[in-house]
């Protein structure tokens, strides 16, 4: 599949080698330049992931999305490079909520000099470039990720201390896209789903991860409440969400929504001060 548009996207050049280096490099640059979102999900709108809408969505349009949007549009990306890529099932804090979490995620393993990667923009604050599929302390900068094999086919990321989430355990076997889309709708869909009752969106940019939360913006460890519909398209932005895909009412709509969950944080906040 022509990966051009996506390439395009992330503003990297072609001919590329599905080489380690190119590996780190997309990676980072989906990083960088792809944002995390639930905006659609927000919207009422439905989440598809057969390749020609993800193509459409991240190529033609612009936009980010959540894991199993990101992780398998950049599944496309790799193998229109040339490189082996295995789909496969995670659960995002299975060791804290049992086997239930099991396909609450996807992530990617890439083979890249001999040996298998993992690959993963499916997590808001994910690791910038890819992680070798081998025990230990993995070190990316200032920030550590640890990885340790459960058993012969199973094995748990730990995420470095102050991340979004503390760890995710992966199955090696791979796994098709349409598989999850039933659990994929499910999380788009349940009132009850974290991705349907809070607008979230997060984004590396300029060495510091940022994140929204209804009409809280965070970076560098401080935080502020957006003020404005103006103020919030401008925010919308500045994550590369871009307003123009949202539709006419579509600014407008993510900001009364973002305002109800925003007064229930700041209640549900109140009450435990208590």
């Amino acid at each position: 599949m022509d990966g051009r548009m996506l390439l395009d996207r992330l503003g990297v050049d072609a001919p590329l080698r599905p080489d380690l280096p190119t590996l780190r490099r997309l990676h980072r640059a989906w990083r960088t330049r792809v944002p995390y979102e639930n905006v659609d999900i927000q919207l009422g709108r439905p989440i598809e992931l057969a390749p020609e809408a993800l193509l459409d969505k991240f190529g033609r349009r612009g936009r980010g999305g959540f894991c199993y949007e990101m992780n398998g549009a950049l599944a496309l990306l790799l193998r229109s490079v040339g490189f082996a890529v295995d789909l496969v099932e995670c659960g995002v804090l299975r060791a804290d909520r049992g086997d239930a979490a099991w396909g609450n995620h996807v992530a990617l393993l890439v083979t890249a000099g001999g040996e298998p990667w993992l690959a993963d923009t499916g997590i808001g604050d994910a690791f910038l470039e890819p992680l070798p599929l081998r025990g230990g302390t993995h070190r990316q900068g200032s920030l550590h990720y640890r990885l340790e094999r459960l058993d012969t086919t199973t094995w748990r990321v730990h995420h470095h201390p102050a991340g979004s989430v503390a760890s995710y355990d992966l199955r090696t076997r791979p796994r098709a896209l349409a598989e999850f889309a039933g659990r994929c709708h499910e999380l788009a869909t349940a009132p009850a789903s974290p991705y349907v009752r809070v607008l979230v969106a997060q984004h590396h940019r300029d060495g510091r991860e940022l994140a929204l939360r209804s009409r809280v913006v965070a970076a560098a460890g401080s935080e502020r409440t957006i003020a404005s519909l103006e103020e919030f398209a401008e925010v919308l932005a500045t994550f590369r969400i871009p307003v123009a895909d949202l539709g006419a009412d579509g600014v407008e709509t993510l900001w009364e929504r973002a305002g109800t969950q925003h007064a229930a944080w700041l209640e549900m906040r109140a009450r435990s001060a208590r």
